[in-house]
């Protein structure tokens, strides 16, 4: 009877050890794959573009070991790039996909290279694994074109460099220059005032902790392209997202539209 049920019970672990193993590589193909986001559901995309242009965030793993489901970059998901993507068909002649579609894709996806235009958000908290840093280089080495926004202070610059380093050890990150051409090529982007979140304004200022000047910054191929526009102490989603909320200011939403309009015509063009 002993020895039964010591079979039994090898048995049961030996079941229990193969649904964990199961469970967590579907995990790990799920934050692999690319993956189109519709309603309020995520799916799995093997689909090629459809439109010239189409929102493509970048799905990574929060700092700590968190897994990339419900983490932060989802922040602003989906009402940003419904917004923006609007805003695309107004404001351009770029075909852009339907604005209720985005497309969620991680850097181990080969589908990657198919779209020219990232957007990462809430980078002071990503972390990037030297597999995934090597994969976002070869990506930007060969043409495409990373958006970061809505990351604040100098604790979430840290978060946000001890990632960035793996991705260019070797690169260094500077102000984009007043005469770059994405701050001109469709937008002339003299004015700099700082973009805020909604929920600063709300406090009646328009950083967060100590982010109070805002940063317009870049990492440069060795021809000069830009490949890494970097907004720092600003919140460009949230701009985008309050566009037709009356408790958000105008000009900030405008200016928010022209500068991803010019990284958008800037990325597919260069």
């Amino acid at each position: 009877m002993n020895r039964r049920n010591e079979h039994t019970g090898m048995a049961s672990a030996r079941l229990i050890l193969a649904l964990a193993a199961t469970a967590l590589i579907a995990l790990a193909l799920a934050l692999g794959l690319g993956l189109a986001a519709r309603g309020d559901e995520y799916a799995y995309s093997a689909e090629r573009p459809t439109a010239e242009f189409h929102f493509t965030r970048l799905l990574y793993s929060d700092r700590g070991g968190g897994f990339g489901y419900r983490g932060s970059w989802e922040v602003d998901w989906p009402e940003a790039e419904t917004h923006f993507l609007q805003g695309v068909t107004r404001l351009t002649r770029v075909e852009a996909s339907d604005r209720n579609e985005s497309r969620i894709i991680g850097l181990t996806d080969d589908a990657i290279f198919d779209y020219p235009w990232l957007y990462a958000v809430e980078v002071g908290r990503w972390y990037l694994n030297e597999i995934e840093a090597a994969r976002l280089r070869e990506y930007l080495l060969r043409g495409g074109f990373l958006m970061v926004d809505d990351f604040h202070g100098s604790y979430e610059w840290a978060g946000f460099m001890e990632s960035m380093t793996r991705v260019f050890p070797d690169r260094p990150i500077i102000d984009i220059p007043e005469n770059d051409e994405v701050l001109h090529v469709l937008y002339d982007l003299d004015q700099r005032i700082q973009i805020p979140g909604i929920a600063a304004l709300s406090y009646g200022v328009t950083y967060e902790r100590d982010g109070v000047t805002p940063h317009w910054r870049g990492v440069y191929d060795d021809d000069g392209r830009l490949m890494v526009a970097i907004n720092h102490n600003m919140d460009l989603g949230d701009a985008w997202e309050h566009a037709d909320d009356p408790r958000y200011p105008e000009p900030m939403t405008a200016l928010a539209y022209r500068f991803a309009v010019n990284y958008l015509i800037y990325a597919m063009t260069h």
